[in-house]
């Protein structure tokens, strides 16, 4: 058994966690039915996602178009509040679930401070009010850490298939889940007590398998379209002379964005505790191998070829974990004024997105317009007549099919050749065979290359929001005007 430095009081945290989460997301999903941000381009493309079911899509596995789907079929509707909801859910959950852990592990104290510190992280609060990947996977994510400790605690069946399936949808969430397939052999390595069984490890992997199963079967089936996306981001991988560099700015960049995704405190303690490693429990260490080495390669990733901030975000689950219990009363006490603050005003902002004081800052621009643009190029269509949309833009085609769901338009990409550049280029390029005009959306001042000479029917120049000093114009032209010869 993995051991704290005392042994631990665990009864009675989950009474007040519980309504310390429940308060939280209640205030969330209150401020969410009056949010006024536009769903951004990701999130439109996983909206879509829900109503394709599939096994895999183009850039993310299936679970999060399988979620949406279910929340709106839920709800019989399809509006932002929605498709958006399962955010703080979502959180809640992994905040329980966390609490938990550190209940088991630390005692009563902790499990209600890891569920309330996890709830007010600055990256829960911003992606309580969007929908994204890692939002989907940190419950099961979390479960599976849950679940492998009672493995290493208790050798039994049920731990095992518990923790492979657990990490299997976490993986159906986001590929990043198999960082804990990294981090799991490591702690086995350093730390003796974190050696399960073979026989458990077999299991788990094999519970891990079956889950994943169905999106293994769809990437072979479809080009390994996802994994393909997936090592676009990492684009030094491909060509190493060409596209790796070594970048301290994108580095330094990317280590101060930290400091926003998991609080300026708790992240500074969680750099100090690291530093101290040595000196912790077999708990904490272990705690640590399921959060430094996530960090360790997308810092190298960032080194090498740049980072989004949020590419670390599953070193969070166990890090919130470790570092909570470890801080001091005072130190407790500033992280969550701090974070608490930006738990409070995240929401708020988000009512607010559409006034003029805010619409054009640069945390909310993209955010806004979108479907200001969307609805005056549908109203462009049907005004000249046409039934068929085609854009090259992968934000106005996301937004075009989230908006113009009940149009009676049809949207199509532009044609490519060689590999699609995005989901729609892939499942909804234009059919050579399209019969009557289209409306094509340039980008550029050029018109379509296969009619040089076509004048716009009309121009769109926003002055704020997402398209703000962006025209975009339309051209009518040959629905087989892009046709191969």
């Amino acid at each position: 058994m993995l051991k704290s430095v005392t042994q631990p009081e665990r009864a009675g945290w989950a009474a007040p966690a519980v309504a310390i989460v429940l308060a939280i997301t209640a205030f969330r999903v209150c401020l969410l039915a009056f949010n006024r941000m536009d769903l951004f381009v990701d999130e439109a493309q996983y909206w879509l996602w829900g109503q394709e079911l599939a096994f895999g899509y183009y850039s993310k596995p299936p679970m999060i178009g399988w979620v949406i789907r279910f929340f709106t079929d839920l709800a019989g509707s399809d509006a932002p509040f929605w498709v958006r909801l399962p955010a703080p859910l979502f959180h809640g959950a992994t905040a329980l679930i966390l609490g938990s852990i550190a209940a088991h592990v630390f005692g009563r104290r902790a499990g209600i401070l890891v569920a309330a510190g996890f709830a007010t992280l600055p990256m829960v609060a911003l992606s309580s009010i969007l929908i994204s990947t890692d939002t989907i996977m940190f419950p099961f994510l979390a479960l599976a850490l849950a679940g492998y400790l009672r493995l290493l605690e208790k050798s039994a069946p049920w731990w095992a298939v518990l923790t492979g399936a657990a990490v299997g949808l976490a993986f159906l969430s986001k590929y990043a889940a198999i960082y804990y397939l990294i981090c799991a052999p490591i702690a086995a390595a350093l730390i003796p007590q974190a050696r399960p069984r073979l026989r458990d490890i077999l299991i788990a992997l094999v519970a891990f398998l079956v889950v994943i199963s169905p999106n293994i079967i769809w990437n072979v089936l479809n080009g390994f379209t996802t994994v393909e996306h997936t090592l676009d981001n990492a684009d030094w991988v491909r060509d190493p002379s060409q596209k790796a560099g070594l970048s301290l700015a994108k580095l330094s960049e990317f280590l101060i964005s930290q400091f926003a995704v998991f609080g300026p405190v708790l992240f500074g303690a969680l750099i100090w505790q690291s530093l101290r490693a040595r000196k912790q429990s077999d708990a904490r260490q272990f705690l640590l191998i399921f959060t430094l080495p996530i960090l360790a390669v997308v810092c190298v990733q960032a080194l090498l070829s740049g980072a989004y901030a949020n590419w670390a975000a599953a070193a969070y689950l166990a890090g919130t974990v470790t570092v909570i219990p470890w801080m001091t009363p005072r130190w407790l006490v500033a992280s969550f004024v701090v974070n608490g603050a930006l738990s409070l005003a995240l929401p708020i902002i988000g009512v607010f997105a559409e006034t003029p004081a805010t619409q054009d800052s640069a945390a909310l621009k993209r955010y806004t317009g979108r479907d200001e643009m969307s609805l005056q190029i549908i109203e462009t269509a049907l005004r000249t007549g046409t039934t068929d949309v085609v854009a090259q833009n992968r934000d106005i085609l996301a937004d075009l099919f989230y908006t113009g769901r009940d149009s009676g338009l049809s949207f199509y990409a532009l044609p490519t050749t060689g590999r699609a550049a995005h989901h729609y280029a892939l499942k909804y390029p234009l059919p050579d065979e399209t019969a009557g005009p289209v409306l094509y959306i340039a980008d550029s001042r050029r018109p379509p290359v296969c009619q040089p000479d076509a004048q716009p029917v009309t121009t769109i120049s926003p002055t704020s929001g997402t398209y703000g000093g962006k025209t975009k114009r339309l051209y009518l032209v040959p629905g087989d005007c892009w046709a191969a010869p």
